[in-house]
């Protein structure tokens, strides 16, 4: 199966949503392309769930417009907007089997028998569930589960796939198999993703572009690198991972990675140096992440174990520094 022909790009402007007082989407613009990866990714309350209903159908809007396609479909109900959505909790028929499950849009839209079985075949193959047809949601593991709803929403073939926090449920270890999973189908069926997060990993790891998003609106919108390495300010830089943040007399200040910025004998060669005080010393597997503070400032490095010489104790003085290189200038 192919999806490359089938995902459309997403045109949305001056999308404006309230309930009540509250404006949940506030002049949301943006535009996603045909085939891409996009994730929303914001804290509880940003909009980026209310984003991912208006463009559902779920939620009407109150001013702006949605195209899929070129087609507005602002006022199209949702059965009408050939949408594949995948939810947290999968939303699976807990007493139909998994070949219903999947077979589920395809009955509603009256396909032909024949047809109907090659797809679902078809479709539970691409996603690692051939010889699971007649199983029962309950016999099925999270990550299975999670698959078959992945499956049931791309099987009717939609413009679009839309994902909101499918994998909040699972645990570390299966969320990244099921992450690399989903960046090998997404290579193979080309259809265009708009996917909801809070989780700032798991953007970075499966995105072509982000959204940051904030108070109903878009803060900034860039790929992993650009966000990560460029952000607009202050807001983006911390939500991105790690940052230390460095204050200028003039007000103004910049960023610095914790992974950027050398400590103890190594923090010699740098063009920038500072004296801080090391609170804690914390082993991460992959290195050791130190604590400093620098009067009430909380800063923070990633020591690689086999290059970093030997740490003080907590409590005592130890010079820290980077490179001009590694200046993120941000605003507030």
């Amino acid at each position: 199966m192919t999806f490359s022909s089938l995902g459309k790009p997403v045109g949305i402007s001056g999308i404006v949503k309230n309930y009540g007082a509250l404006r949940a989407l506030d002049d949301v613009t943006l535009d996603v392309g045909a085939g891409e990866f996009c994730s929303l990714l914001g804290a509880s309350g940003s909009g980026k769930t209310t984003l991912l209903k208006v463009i559902a159908g779920f939620e009407a809007i109150d001013a702006g417009h949605l195209r899929i396609g070129g087609r507005d479909i602002g006022r199209v109900p949702v059965s009408k907007r050939n949408i594949g959505m995948v939810f947290q909790n999968y939303a699976l028929f807990p007493h139909m089997s998994v070949f219903d499950n999947v077979a589920f849009g395809l009955e509603t839209r009256q396909t032909p028998r024949s047809e109907l079985r090659e797809r679902v075949d078809e479709t539970l193959a691409m996603v690692g569930l051939t010889g699971y047809e007649e199983r029962l949601p309950r016999q099925l593991s999270g990550g299975q589960q999670q698959r078959v709803a992945l499956a049931r929403a791309l099987v009717i073939r939609p413009d679009i796939l839309l994902m909101d926090e499918p994998l909040g449920a699972l645990d570390k270890n299966l969320k990244q198999s099921i992450q690399l999973q989903l960046k090998a189908l997404h290579r193979r069926v080309g259809i265009t993703v708009i996917y909801v997060t809070h989780d700032q990993e798991e953007a970075l790891n499966l995105s072509d572009r982000i959204v940051v998003m904030d108070a109903g609106r878009v803060i900034q919108v860039g790929t992993p690198q650009d966000l990560y390495f460029k952000p607009v300010n202050r807001f983006v830089a911390g939500f991105l991972g790690d940052c230390n943040v460095f204050s200028r007399e003039d007000g103004s200040c910049y960023v610095v990675r914790p992974e950027h910025l050398k400590a103890g004998t190594l923090a010699q060669d740098c063009e920038i140096r500072l004296v801080a005080t090391l609170t804690d010393v914390i082993f991460i597997g992959t290195g050791l992440r130190l604590i400093m503070s620098i009067g009430d400032e909380t800063v923070m490095a990633i020591a690689d174990m086999r290059q970093q010489p030997e740490i003080p104790p907590a409590g005592d003085k130890i010079c820290i520094g980077y490179s001009i290189e590694d200046v993120l200038p941000v605003t507030v």
